[in-house]
């Protein structure tokens, strides 16, 4: 089996709702493009991903696959993932394109998926077929929004809420301090605050959540101050989690265990080089007993690709789902759901086991690319 021909379809994504998540998104609203990258072989089987999100449009970073990944491919066998995985890593990372090179990884895995007749997870060597989610939330106006919110998920039966909090420390703790109430004290809620504070104020944050029960304290600092990292987690009994992007790709985590500066690691296909590379770095992880936390994929099927790769690994507790929907879920005719009791289950069928919605991509097309 050799490979054919790759493509890019750059399809738009409208009626986006005013969202932010702190400062480093800032507030995106109306539209954005993605991007179905299908990897065509001789065989009649292909390979597709997503490439983009609502807040970054695939349609600034595709032309790399066409002008740097399909000549490299093409004519190539599509199951020497971890070659072209090597191979393309050598020319990305440099230019920091780990999102083009997670698009085409992800392709490649449901390709072979397909080819084998199984599930993307099954490859990996499957640990379990279900897991629990968490909510995650946008930064929203108001404590009480914040409380009501966490509330609802709680009455729906998911098991934590997290909060992306407004990034002002005091403001910030206060939020918290509403959650907490509102929802009890065995609820499990976590705080992501997205790069926001320098040491002080992410120590006093980190107390007071601490003081609050929470169960993790995620990305308080710049993402590349390790040495910050370290004092902190010296300091606080709360569990740091950072790396989401701390700068680099999978090699990049190997300072952050020496130095010991997170309790637990953060990535996910889109921002860390695709599952190939995730699944590297949860097996590093396991092999420090850390948890790999995947953080969420930025478009649904880079979700369907997160949610194989936990159902690969031991070391990951939570599903995340992003909020609101509307935000994140575009392009599949059936998304991933959360039952009633709070889970998210294994992908049965072969490959990613998406099921593409691809008259809604005919339908929005902007440019074919390849």
């Amino acid at each position: 089996m050799k490979i054919t021909d790759i493509t890019v379809t750059l399809f738009a994504w409208d009626g986006i709702p005013a969202t932010q998540y702190g400062r480093h998104t800032g507030r995106f609203v109306g539209a954005s493009d993605l991007g179905l990258v299908a990897i065509e072989t001789d065989a009649g089987v292909t390979g597709h991903s997503f490439l983009g999100s609502a807040s970054r449009p695939a349609s600034n970073d595709a032309h790399l696959i066409s002008r740097i990944i399909k000549p490299m491919l093409v004519g190539e066998d599509p199951l020497a993932r971890e070659l072209h995985f090597q191979r393309m890593w050598g020319r990305l990372r440099m230019n920091n394109q780990l999102r083009v090179l997670g698009a085409v990884d992800v392709a490649l895995w449901d390709l072979a998926g397909k080819a084998a007749g199984m599930p993307v997870h099954k490859l990996m060597g499957s640990f379990r077929t279900s897991v629990p989610a968490y909510a995650s939330s946008a930064v929203l106006p108001s404590a009480e929004a914040y409380a009501a919110e966490a509330i609802a998920f709680r009455e729906r039966g998911w098991g934590a809420y997290k909060i992306h909090p407004p990034t002002q420390w005091e403001a910030d703790i206060k939020v918290c301090q509403a959650v907490r109430k509102a929802v009890g004290d065995d609820y499990r809620l976590m705080l992501d605050s997205t790069w926001s504070y320098d040491y002080v104020a992410a120590l006093r944050v980190g107390q007071a959540i601490e003081r609050l029960g929470f169960y993790w304290y995620e990305d308080p600092l710049v993402e590349d101050d390790l040495g910050g990292y370290v004092k902190l987690k010296q300091q606080l009994g709360v569990p740091i989690l950072a790396t989401e992007y701390a700068p680099g790709g999978h090699t990049a985590y190997a300072p952050w265990l020496l130095a010991k500066a997170t309790d637990y690691l953060r990535g996910d296909v889109a921002v860390k080089g695709g599952l190939t590379a995730c699944l590297k770095t949860a097996h590093l992880a396991e092999c420090f007993h850390m948890n790999y936390e995947v953080h969420h994929g930025g478009n649904s099927l880079n979700n369907v690709a997160n949610l194989h790769l936990i159902m690969a690994i031991r070391n990951c507790e939570y599903f995340e789902v992003l909020l609101p929907d509307a935000a994140q879920k575009y392009g599949l005719l059936k998304d991933i759901e959360v039952d009633r009791n709070g889970l998210v289950h294994a992908p049965d069928k072969p490959g990613l086991g998406a099921e593409i919605d691809f008259d809604l991509i005919k339908a929005k097309t902007i440019a074919v690319l390849g």
